[in-house]
């Protein structure tokens, strides 16, 4: 343990606000974190979910140069921004579910301790994921960017009304859609929403990406997979309400006529941690409930 003790010796923490459940867990890790000699590090916002003093802290966008390891305790809501901030830094990154489904934070609570020490002891399984980059461009000036773990979608806010765009996948134009979106998914983001929009379940380590039609008004419109370094444009045609556009359910930015989306793949990947034993068929099966009817039958026989 001692020699990859060195190795993650300064250890990050990011914890999701606003649950009880989340301070206990990021208590739990710290305390064990220092009898083992190792070296905690809260971002400010977490620090302030646990009952210490004089821990030390860094801002979120620092935790990445100071860490050789961050834990981020929450829902997968909370890996998905703390990708976005660690990415570029190259550090894995391991997750404790305190949300929902966890696809992402994978480890359960009740056994973080023990799934911790394995990591530290070297026994895990490196998984890396490629996000998506998007640049609103108009008239060739990019006038907003941002990046995503999970999707990019273009979407109608609260309109009932349909959007009219343009899809060109590597310079070639594909078509011409009235829906009200689409979905530009990763492979990690194909269990998320583009799931709930009928898309394919992709496994992560598919160098792809879905585009997942939003209730499409021609009933031809599938889901499209196309490779992961393809160059995605969207074009914003002329409708009766603006579009908007988001990158992992993030704040939405209003789009006018004219404007065009540039997506492709970051140039970083996030290098994402997994305790031995670790399944996507079997996270699946779990999380999305694929056995639950034939299991319940077997406990009835």
């Amino acid at each position: 343990m001692h020699l990859l003790a060195k190795t993650f010796r300064n250890i990050g923490l990011i914890g999701r606000p606003g649950k009880n459940s989340v301070g206990e867990t990021l208590s739990l890790i710290y305390d064990h974190l220092i009898s083992l000699g190792l070296h905690p590090i809260f971002d400010n916002e977490t620090a302030k979910l646990v009952p210490y003093d004089n821990v030390q802290t860094v801002t979120r966008a620092l935790l990445g140069e100071v860490a050789d390891m961050v834990i981020v305790v929450g829902g997968d809501g909370s890996l998905l921004q703390a990708a976005r901030s660690l990415v570029k830094y190259n550090i894995p990154v391991l997750g404790v579910n305190r949300g929902r489904l966890g696809f992402l934070t994978d480890i359960n609570p009740a056994e973080v301790l023990s799934k911790l020490d394995q990591v530290l002891q070297g026994e895990f399984q490196l998984d890396r994921r490629f996000l998506l980059e998007l640049e609103v461009r108009n008239n060739n000036q990019v006038i907003y960017d941002a990046i995503a773990l999970n999707d990019i979608v273009l979407h109608s806010g609260k309109s009932v009304h349909m959007i009219d765009f343009e899809l060109n996948i590597d310079g070639q134009y594909v078509y011409r859609q009235h829906s009200d979106g689409l979905i530009v998914s990763t492979p990690t983001g194909s269990t998320a929403y583009a799931l709930s929009g009928g898309g394919p379940i992709l496994h992560p380590s598919m160098d792809a990406i879905a585009l997942v039609p939003m209730h499409p008004h021609t009933l031809s419109s599938r889901p499209i997979v196309v490779g992961g370094n393809s160059e995605i444009k969207i074009q914003i045609r002329e409708n009766r309400v603006m579009p908007m556009v988001s990158a992992d359910g993030q704040h939405s930015i209003s789009l006018n006529v004219g404007d065009s989306l540039h997506i492709r793949k970051h140039p970083f990947k996030l290098a994402l941690l997994h305790p031995p034993g670790y399944d996507f068929y079997m996270a699946c099966r779990t999380k999305l409930g694929w056995n639950q009817d034939f299991d319940s039958f077997q406990q009835q026989d």
